[in-house]
C-alpha cells in the first residue's frame, strides 16, 4: 500500500512482542515443557510461532489444543506463566533493524516507548535485560491500566505520560487489536508486516493507516529533520 508521511509527529509508541522484540523461542520453549512434563513429545517452535501473538490462548491452543472454556485452562494458564517467568529472557531478541530505528527517531529528538498487553510481570525483567529499553520515554503495560488493547485506554496514557496529544503519536503493532486501539485513541497506526501474523491474518483489512514489511521501514513515514 502507499506509505503517506505522518507530520507533527513527536512521539512513536510500539507494541513489544511481535513488534520490537522476538519472543516467540522463549514462550515456546515455555509451553513445551510443558508438554514434556506430561510425557508428551516436543513440537517444533514453528508450530508454535504463529500463536505467539494470542499469548497464554495461543500457545495453550497450539501445544494441547485447549480453549478458555476448558475447565482445566485457568491452572494451565498460570503454569504456562511460571514456567514462561523462569525462561523469559534466554531466547528473546530484538527484532533486526529495531536497534537502528530506535536511534534514528532519538538522532531526530523524536520520543518513543512500548505500549504492550503483556503484564508487568514479565515486560519489566525483559525490558530491564535490553539496555535499548532505557531510552523510552514511557513502557505501558497490560495491567498499567484498567483495561488492555483494543482498549484506548492504554495509548492514551502512553500520551499522557508524554504530556502529548494522542495525535502527534502513531502507533506500530502486529495485530488487529493494536490498530482498533490506535483508531480509538486518534493516533495514527502502522501495521507490522514482519511481526507474528497468523495464517488467516488479513492485514488489509486491519485499516491501518500504513503498513510496514520491516523496522527502518517505518522512517519513511515521518517527517524527519
Amino acid at each position: 500500500m502507499t506509505r503517506p508521511v505522518f507530520r507533527g509527529v513527536r512521539a512513536v509508541l510500539f507494541d513489544l512482542d511481535g513488534t520490537l522484540i522476538d519472543s516467540a523461542p522463549d514462550l515456546g520453549a515455555a509451553v513445551d515443557s510443558m508438554r514434556l512434563h506430561r510425557g508428551l513429545p516436543s513440537l517444533p517452535q514453528a508450530h508454535y510461532r504463529a500463536h505467539t501473538g494470542a499469548g497464554a490462548r495461543g500457545m495453550l491452543k497450539a501445544a494441547f489444543d485447549i480453549s478458555p472454556e476448558h475447565e482445566d485452562f485457568p491452572a494451565m494458564k498460570e503454569e504456562f506463566f511460571m514456567a514462561y517467568e523462569a525462561c523469559l529472557t534466554q531466547r528473546t531478541q530484538l527484532f533486526h533493524e529495531v536497534a537502528a530505528l530506535v536511534e534514528h527517531l532519538l538522532d531526530a529528538g523524536l520520543m518513543w516507548g512500548v505500549v504492550t498487553n503483556k503484564s508487568q510481570r514479565f515486560t519489566t525483567p525483559i525490558t530491564q535485560s535490553m539496555p535499548l529499553f532505557a531510552t523510552a520515554s514511557t513502557v505501558i503495560c497490560g495491567d498499567t491500566t484498567a483495561h488492555t488493547k483494543p482498549h484506548p485506554a492504554p495509548l492514551l496514557e502512553a500520551a499522557h505520560q508524554l504530556a502529548l496529544a494522542p495525535g502527534q503519536c502513531i502507533y506500530v503493532g502486529d495485530d488487529e487489536r493494536d490498530i482498533r486501539a490506535g483508531h480509538a485513541a486518534g493516533m495514527p497506526t502502522v501495521a507490522a508486516r514482519y511481526g507474528y501474523l497468523g495464517p488467516d491474518a488479513d492485514v488489509a483489512s486491519w485499516g491501518a493507516d500504513a503498513e510496514v514489511s520491516s523496522p527502518l521501514q517505518v522512517l519513511k513515514l515521518l517527517e524527519l529533520p
